[in-house]
């Protein structure tokens, strides 16, 4: 598969480095799909237990048999615990050090509750790329407490930080402007790493994903240094 890493793999689990602009699951208007080129290059195809947006890249787990999937669901679907998902995303505006964003999110007419904590890894003037009062960007690690859709997207741009090159719930005058000045397009979101507790990997094991070319080139520009790297 093209582009699409193996990060790890047993008898029991597939995890994959998924690159952005790839849709997770088919459906209206998606053409080419993780699930489909699975199903085309694995004898059994392994199956979805969670989800990644389109746009976003990064790691995401596959299970190679459907007492794997069963287990592994129940994990992500929140009635286990034991489960860390780190995300890294730039977004606009200062962030604290760190905090919790528990906004609310309606979900298909539901009001459900939602917890993402945050640390701000670093910050940015774009001056130098925008000409307007409020230029600033931070580069945030992000931890999902919850599970709901398009959880950390919306709860950043709730409170006022949304992700670059958001397209759906994004700043959309600042990403015009940053894709003509620093030339880079894509939904600056990864998925950094999963932490898989005992019971899904002998162990327990935090499984991570390199980042993509162009969010190496917004660090490079943002002059700041990557996350865990003290080089």
């Amino acid at each position: 598969m093209k582009g699409i890493t193996i990060l790890f793999e047993d008898e029991n689990l597939l995890v994959l480095n998924k690159p952005a602009g790839l849709a997770v699951q088919g459906g209206k208007g998606v053409g080419t799909s993780l699930d489909s080129l699975l199903a085309m290059n694995r004898k059994e195809r392994p199956l979805l237990v969670h989800r990644l947006d389109k746009d976003t890249s990064g790691v995401i787990v596959t299970a190679k048999n459907r007492e794997s999937a069963s287990v592994c669901s129940a994990f992500f679907s929140g009635l286990r615990p034991g489960i860390k998902k780190t995300y890294l995303a730039f977004c606009a505006g200062i962030l604290d050090e760190r905090g919790i964003i528990n906004d609310q999110l309606i979900i298909k007419g539901k009001v459900l509750t939602a917890q993402t904590s945050y640390n701000c890894r670093g910050t940015m003037d774009l001056t130098n790329y925008v000409k307007s009062q409020d230029s600033s960007i931070s580069l945030a690690e992000l931890l999902p407490i919850t599970g709901r859709m398009h959880q950390i997207r919306r709860h950043l741009a709730q409170s006022g930080h949304p992700i670059l090159f958001d397209d759906k719930y994004g700043d959309f005058a600042l990403n015009k402007k940053l894709k003509k000045t620093l030339g880079i397009k894509r939904l600056l979101l990864h998925a950094l790493s999963i932490y898989l507790p005992p019971s899904l990997v002998q162990g327990g094991m935090t499984i991570s994903a390199p980042l993509p070319d162009y969010f190496l080139e917004m660090i490079q520009k943002a002059g700041m240094k990557i996350p865990g790297n003290s080089t």
